[in-house]
């Protein structure tokens, strides 16, 4: 009897123990659904369509790229269909890094008194005055002085990034001065100057027809016009105006100040050959 009793006691003490783990199980199984990637991004984009929207490859021809470990997101292999990723998310393909938009490129002939940058505090902004050219987050390749005019780039293209940040893109600017450029001086710009220790070199430089002798057109590589005003004020100059007249195959022809174009498509093929 007393054994029928403990029994009995044991029966549903298994049961119970039985039941617990069970709900032990469930507990375990619910995170690992909850923290798929499918799960918690779904405000993100798939990774296919990401892959196809950056005019790789079609959604379908890109599952295979995922299925056979191609695609890498963060650093880290992903091969799992329905994978979904950020804007921000860093996505390369074949070791180059993809962005979901194809690639977008606007030219600015930028106004004077417009910083170069996105920071609210600095005023109007290059930012604000392209922010209706595309959906595509495009950003300034290089740069212009607040006070500085001309063209200036905006892509979205990380590859040109990379290749011209390198190599430079060739810009001819009209530079006008406080005071006429000394032909000596004009001559040791030609020949290149060493600033902090550092060699620089112009790719031409010579004096603009039918003006002033303070008036210089110069042509250099460098992404930013800081190192304009450096030149002539190590040779004793104070730099008045600065305009980026061509940037590459680009120029200001029937681009007013202050408005902005897509890139057409010959110029496109012809900064694919640069």
């Amino acid at each position: 009897m007393a054994q029928g009793r403990n029994n009995r006691k044991g029966n549903p003490s298994k049961r119970d123990d039985s039941s617990r783990g069970g709900n032990a199980r469930k507990q375990t199984a619910g995170p690992k659904k909850t923290t798929s990637n499918s799960a918690t991004k779904k405000e993100g984009i798939r990774l296919n369509k990401y892959i196809a929207n950056s005019g790789v490859c079609s959604r379908r021809e890109a599952d295979m790229y995922i299925a056979t470990g191609q695609v890498v997101v963060n650093g880290k292999v992903i091969n799992e269909m329905g994978y979904r990723v950020m804007r921000t998310d860093e996505v390369k393909f074949d070791g180059r890094r993809i962005s979901p938009e194809p690639p977008t490129f606007v030219v600015l002939n930028k106004p004077k008194g417009v910083a170069t940058t996105n920071s609210e505090s600095k005023g109007l902004t290059v930012m604000d005055i392209v922010a209706g050219a595309s959906s595509a987050q495009i950003k300034p390749f290089g740069r212009l002085g607040r006070n500085a005019t001309g063209l200036l780039l905006f892509t979205n293209d990380d590859a040109f990034r990379q290749k011209f940040s390198k190599k430079g893109i060739d810009r001819l600017f009209h530079v006008e001065l406080n005071k006429n450029l000394k032909p000596e001086d004009l001559k040791k710009i030609q020949e290149g100057l060493k600033l902090e220790g550092k060699d620089v070199k112009v790719e031409e430089v010579s004096y603009v027809n039918k003006a002033p002798k303070k008036e210089v057109g110069l042509r250099i590589k460098h992404t930013g016009n800081s190192i304009i005003r450096s030149i002539f004020e190590h040779l004793g100059y104070d730099v008045v105006k600065v305009d980026c007249v061509t940037l590459g195959p680009v120029t200001k022809k029937d681009l007013p100040r202050g408005r902005y174009r897509h890139l057409s498509e010959e110029e496109l093929t012809m900064f694919s050959r640069l």
